[in-house]
């Protein structure tokens, strides 16, 4: 490919407990007190945007600049030994008064992931954690889980707007991403409509998952189709199975292009992906920018149905390694269409494997595979 892509922000080090294979487990089922769940040994594997969408970027042929920040302690230690083994370009600021970033997974098959997060260094990282030189080269910088970085959304999200701001003066076209919240935490409690009002319009291609925009954007939605959710399917069910494409997900994608974004790919989990391009003037400079054709990019929208995976391991990184994608095929030259597409078959080569890499396949692979009719999810709306 040849041009440089920086992977900004959130980096952690995941854990992942090994379930049994074909012991389907119902979430109220494994947090009960005195119960004992036996398993099997644990994946140690990197986690947060920046390993899984830096990382796989890298593996998909983008010469990739990893910018993180990292303790001084044991599991940085391990962070580091990793993420040297591969041949991305490694930005580490260290903080020696906080402690790295970790996860542990809960990733039982047939349930969707629980994370028991710490942020550690994650909380510090500022604008000045992105030295000047770190832009050098730089053509595209992506930015990922503020929503798990205090400073990011603390103070109306200024510090995020200034990092986005320093970028955009460099001439480089933006991306970002988003991660799941607890409503109890400090981020739920956040004003992310006026956050997102701060910094979408120095984001060209947003890509949150739809739980997490509607979140942000609607609580009073959020809740609903919770309880949507439970009416229907059980208290264990899988959000995205009720939803319509058209009455859920798409309102949300046109308020964020009224708040700025000039892309919007909404992840919508088994279901697929959602995207729509705006037409404006500056949705024209990323086109510009990175030589792309106004009529692949400007101005469509589509669903894009996930592909099918018979082997189904665990869901993490699926969303990050489907942005990766997506990047890399942009960078690429690809039209809007190739490029969710890619994104989508990447997401379901990811699921077969318990880590973010494993699974993934050269992006001309899996154009064939696309090509030769793999089969998709056509399922759009609830059932």
């Amino acid at each position: 490919m040849g041009k440089k892509v920086m992977a900004a922000g959130h980096i952690c080090l995941d854990i992942t407990p090994k379930f049994h294979a074909g012991k389907t487990r119902k979430k109220s089922s494994l947090f009960l007190p005195g119960k004992l769940v036996n398993v099997g040994a644990a994946d140690i594997s990197l986690g947060g945007s920046v390993a899984n969408t830096g990382l796989a970027m890298n593996f998909l042929g983008a010469d990739v600049r990893l910018v993180a920040k990292l303790g001084i302690d044991p599991f940085g230690k391990i962070v580091r030994e990793k993420l040297r083994k591969h041949k991305a370009e490694l930005c580490f600021v260290n903080d020696k008064e906080s402690s790295t970033s970790y996860s542990v997974v809960i990733a039982p098959p047939g349930v969707d992931r629980i994370f028991l997060h710490d942020p550690g260094t994650n909380d510090t990282f500022c604008a000045e954690d992105i030295a000047e030189e770190f832009l050098e080269e730089i053509v595209h910088f992506h930015f990922g889980y503020p929503t798990l970085m205090r400073r990011m959304y603390e103070d109306g999200g200024r510090e995020l707007a200034s990092i986005l701001a320093m970028v955009k003066r460099h001439g480089i076209t933006t991306s970002m991403d988003m991660a799941a919240i607890d409503p109890a935490s400090p981020a739920g409690k956040a004003d992310w409509r006026a956050i997102l009002a701060l910094t979408l319009p120095q984001v060209d291609i947003f890509l949150p998952s739809a739980e997490e925009i509607c979140f942000m954007l609607d609580r009073k939605r959020y809740d609903e189709w919770n309880a949507r959710t439970a009416k229907k399917q059980g208290a264990d069910a899988d959000v995205m199975q009720v939803l319509d494409i058209e009455k859920d997900i798409k309102p949300l994608a046109i308020k964020l292009l009224e708040l700025g974004a000039k892309t919007v790919i909404i992840k919508c989990g088994a279901k697929g992906i959602f995207y729509k391009s705006s037409g404006d003037a500056e949705m024209r400079k990323l086109v510009s920018s990175h030589r792309l054709k106004k009529a692949e990019w400007c101005d469509l929208e589509g669903f894009e149905p996930s592909y099918l995976q018979p082997n189904i391991v665990s869901g993490t990184g699926a969303g990050d390694t489907s942005i990766a994608a997506f990047l890399v095929s942009m960078l690429d030259g690809y039209s809007l269409d190739r490029c969710v597409k890619l994104a989508a078959a990447t997401g379901a080569c990811c699921i077969s494997a318990y880590d973010a890499l494993s699974g993934l396949e050269p992006l001309d692979r899996l154009w064939k595979r696309i090509e030769d009719g793999w089969e998709k999810n056509n399922r759009q709306n609830g059932g």
